[in-house]
């Protein structure tokens, strides 16, 4: 096949004037190269686009493929990272992960977290601030935990977004208000265990691949995966596999992670992070439909690195099972 490659490369952003923390969800250029890699490897020709405004030009200009490996965050918006799959759903261009639809939903935590909570499953209680007027009149008891409604990679959060005090909730918007220019979600804080659910596949053929739990070391920021904890993983955190076999909160985080995964509609690959009460009951955080992959950073490369599962297998799952979906499976190689 002709696979053409959508992303959103850090390097280019810092190049255009723009800041480390505002860059931090998009994609280093060995990620592209490694992505690239596995792809040839796998027999398949490949195209670098590049973010969305590079994409329209192309298609502009008549440029097709016959899919397209898609991990371009967007910049501005909510909705952001559903711009690409909605330009390609326009010029009914195939490509892997999920949807404009999928995409527009989980970036909003807040959405996402009422679409899982009507389905049954276990999310902490939560309310979102829409403005700074409204911190103070939640029902909800502290400890809380709050972070902006749709970041990723830990933006906003810090060891001071669990917030004990009531009084203190306010001013704590505030800042982040301030800062993110969006909604807070305020959730009820859990002090247990946090874990990362990998998955692969789409629907009834989705599946998961294994767990890690994520332990912060002593020289990391306390109590919350933060921004800080995320870009210095190497340092401060332990990625460590646990199985679902004789660890009761393992399976329940598994149960619920793919659960979740089929009922928003997730496809292809990606992860659902869970954190675990005191009594190590775990709960649904938030879905990452486009997650990480870089092959020694991001966490579903980590895990499968865990589990023996070389780099270029996990493209060729996620490649497989967006071609089925597609029926193009026949260009596929075995």
């Amino acid at each position: 096949m002709n696979i053409g490659l959508t992303y959103d490369l850090r390097s280019e952003y810092l190049a255009m004037g723009y800041g480390e923390e505002e860059t931090a969800e998009f994609d280093r250029d060995d990620t592209v190269v490694a992505i690239e890699g596995a792809l040839h490897a796998l027999g398949h020709e490949t195209d670098r686009i590049g973010h969305a405004k590079k994409l329209t030009e192309r298609l502009v200009r008549g440029d097709r493929w016959d899919l397209v490996f898609n991990i371009a965050e967007g910049l501005n918006g909510i909705a952001r990272e559903a711009q690409v799959p909605a330009i390609l759903d326009l010029y009914e261009i195939p490509y892997t992960f999920s949807d404009a639809l999928v995409m527009g939903l989980t970036l909003h935590k807040g959405l996402t977290k009422e679409v899982i909570r009507e389905r049954g499953y276990p999310t902490p209680d939560f309310t979102v601030v829409a403005h700074v007027t409204d911190a103070g009149a939640t029902s909800l008891d502290p400890p809380y935990f709050i972070k902006p409604i749709a970041e990723g990679t830990g933006k906003g959060i810090t060891e001071h977004s669990i917030i004990r005090d009531r009084k203190q909730l306010p001013q704590a918007c505030r800042e982040l208000f301030d800062r993110y220019r969006q909604p807070v979600l305020v959730e009820q804080y859990l002090p247990g265990r946090e874990f990362t659910v990998g998955i692969t596949g789409t629907g009834p053929a989705a599946q998961v691949l294994g767990t890690l739990e994520v332990i912060l070391l002593d020289n990391a920021e306390k109590g919350v995966y933060s921004y800080s904890n995320k870009e210095n993983c190497e340092d401060v955190v332990e990625y460590r596999l646990v199985l679902p076999n004789d660890d009761t909160s393992v399976r329940q985080a598994e149960a619920v992670g793919l659960g979740v995964w089929r009922a928003l509609g997730c496809r292809d690959g990606g992860r659902v992070d869970l954190r675990c009460d005191e009594k190590g009951k775990p709960y649904f955080l938030e879905v990452n439909p486009l997650a990480g992959l870089h092959p020694e950073h991001s966490d579903l490369p980590i895990l499968c690195t865990h589990l023996r599962i070389p780099y270029v297998e996990l493209i060729r799952r996620i490649l497989s099972s967006a071609a089925e979906r597609v029926n193009i499976s026949k260009s596929m190689p075995a």
